[in-house]
Order: C-alpha cells, then sequence, then structure tokens
C-alpha cells in the first residue's frame, strides 16, 4: 500500500470490501463506541483502489492466521510458522501488530466503572493521581469525574492533564497499586504519552459550562500562557456546525463581511454550505464573488479571521445569547 491507514481506517476499508451481509454480522460483536467510530469511518471513506482492498485483506488474513498460530502454540510457534510462509520480515511486522494489539490499556478496570463510583474511589486522591486516571479515560467519562470534583481541586487537576506528557510504565504500576487493582502488565516499557493540551480540551468541551468557566478562570490566573493555549483549541472554527441556524445568523451579524470570506476561503464545502445558507441571496453571492476574487491568500490570515468567528461565538456563547450543542449529553444553555 502506497498510503497509510490508520487501524480504524482499515478496519472501515475491511468492512466495505467484505460487502454489507458480512459487516452486519461483525457489527453483532463490536461496542456500540466502536460501531459509531467505524460507521462514521465508513461513511467518510470515498474511492479505494482494488489494490487496497485486496493488500488490507490480505493484512487481515495474516493477523488471523497468527491469532491461530498463537492459540495452538504461542508466538514462538506463531513466528517460526510465519516465517516459512511469509519470510522474516513480514512475519515480524504481523506479530509486532497482533502483540500490540494484545495490551491491555493502562486503568482499563477504571474505564469500565461508574464515573459516580470512580469519583468516590478517587477523589481524595493526589490531583496528580487524579489527572493521571482521567487522562486513560474517555473525554465523556473524565468531564463527568472533573465536574464533580470540589472546585477548588478541579482547576488544579486540569492544570495537571494540560502539562503532563509522559508517564513511566512503573509509575503507572505505582499508582494502579494504590488504587489496589490489578491490570495485565504493560508489554511495552517504553513512555507513555498521557494527558497533554489536547487531552484537556476534549474533557472541557464535554464538562458542563458552568464547570468549564470555572476551570478556566482559574487557569487564567495560576497559568494565562496555557489558559491561552488551551481556549484556542477548545472550539476551532469547524465547530460552527454545533450550532443552529439561529445561532449561525446571531453570530454572522457580527461579523465584518471580510472576515468572513476570509475565514471561508479555507473552510471544508459543508462549513460553507451552512454559511451561504444563513446568509441572504444578496449577501451570500457578494461573499462568493469577494472570495472569488481574493487571490491566493496566506494561511495565517485565513486562521485569524477564522478565529476572529471564534472569539465572537465564544462572547455570545458567554452571555448566553447562543447556546452550543457540546457532544456526551443535552444542549447547555448559560
Amino acid at each position: 500500500m502506497s498510503e497509510t491507514y490508520t487501524g480504524v481506517q482499515k478496519a472501515a476499508i475491511l468492512l466495505i470490501a467484505l460487502g454489507p451481509e458480512k459487516s452486519s454480522a461483525i457489527f453483532k460483536h463490536l461496542k456500540e463506541d466502536e460501531i459509531e467510530e467505524l460507521t462514521l469511518e465508513i461513511a467518510n471513506t470515498r474511492s479505494v483502489s482494488p489494490q487496497t482492498k485486496e493488500d488490507i485483506l490480505n493484512e487481515f488474513y495474516q493477523v488471523c492466521l497468527a491469532q491461530q498460530y498463537i492459540a495452538e502454540g504461542g508466538i514462538g510457534y506463531a513466528k517460526e510458522l510465519l516465517e516459512k510462509s511469509l519470510g522474516d520480515e513480514k512475519a515480524q511486522d504481523v506479530i509486532s501488530k497482533l502483540t500490540a494489539s494484545l495490551q491491555v490499556r493502562p486503568f482499563e478496570f477504571v474505564r469500565k466503572t461508574d464515573p459516580s463510583q470512580l469519583l468516590n474511589f478517587i477523589q481524595d486522591e493526589h490531583p496528580q493521581t487524579i489527572a493521571m486516571i482521567l487522562s486513560y479515560l474517555s473525554p465523556a467519562q473524565a468531564s463527568m469525574v472533573l465536574g464533580a470534583l470540589p472546585p477548588e481541586k478541579q482547576a488544579d487537576v486540569a492544570k495537571r492533564i494540560a502539562l503532563m506528557d509522559r508517564a513511566s510504565p512503573d509509575v503507572i504500576k505505582e499508582v494502579e497499586k494504590v488504587l489496589e487493582r490489578k491490570l495485565a502488565s504493560l508489554v511495552n516499557q517504553d513512555y507513555t504519552i498521557v494527558g497533554g493540551v489536547d487531552a484537556i480540551v476534549a474533557i472541557l468541551n464535554s464538562v458542563d459550562r458552568a464547570t468549564e468557566k470555572h476551570i478556566m478562570e482559574s487557569l487564567e490566573i495560576e497559568e494565562p500562557e496555557l489558559a491561552d493555549e488551551i481556549r484556542k483549541k477548545m472550539f476551532v472554527f469547524e465547530d460552527i456546525l454545533l450550532l443552529d441556524d439561529r445561532a449561525i445568523q446571531r453570530v454572522l451579524r457580527d461579523v465584518e463581511n471580510s472576515d468572513l470570506a476570509l475565514a471561508l476561503k479555507n473552510a471544508t464545502e459543508e462549513v460553507q454550505n451552512v454559511i451561504f445558507k444563513n446568509l441572504s441571496k444578496r449577501l451570500a453571492a457578494m461573499i462568493k464573488e469577494d472570495m472569488e476574487f481574493m487571490g491566493p491568500v496566506r494561511m495565517k490570515d485565513v486562521e485569524e479571521a477564522q478565529q476572529k468567528i471564534v472569539s465572537v461565538i465564544r462572547k455570545l456563547e458567554d452571555s448566553a445569547e447562543i447556546v452550543i450543542s457540546r457532544g456526551g449529553g443535552d444542549d447547555i444553555v448559560v
């Protein structure tokens, strides 16, 4: 394969290649979130070459074969048989992919715990311990726990998640011991990436507005640069699709036509269509004309124009004039 695909993309292409009947049978054995992720990926998959489909089907077959060999005689036995049929390099590649997929994600037991029960279990732990645990949860789970922590602890934990970079397996194991749970040994002894700004952004995008506001205000006092970095990532221009038509119309009233034309220059077709739908025909035609005659523009200028519109959206949300529909729960009016 000349292109590089993620695991989810390969799974989507595999299901497409297998056809609806076999794919639906496979779906019955998957979790809801896995089905949703694959369904979205399948919907976003456009044309795939016959060669790519064949390559992915072959890879799937090889991994299935390796699993069978491992079940019969262990990894060493599987590697020996695969080397005979595929060669040393290809056999090692298949075995590496398979053993990586068999690793247990740290704090897997926590991911299966009800957030309210988890809160009772960890709320008295050190903020760094809580931050590490939340980094391994889904944003929806982590937001529920973070939002229920005492206000004085929320910002501290959020800051620690954002500033967290890597944690060694030894530290992770020690935290698991403190939590008196047993997890499978970490196969890979390389440092594991956890937390970071993107992690806390995903969590804050899922918490209720009041909790988010409290945490951000605290961070702005303690870590203003970090707070600014987080805020810039919390609502990107493409998230305008989360707004209903009435909210978009309200936003556009406060946006300069020149900024709008520049912001749409690099926007997706879906975003452009939503914006134009909420403008009068005359104004939409003017904006399109401005975009056409604008010529090449710097990406920096486009991003600045988009950020201006994002700032308008955040300001209107703060003043409760619009509502942003956040994933994982009901719309939140602020």
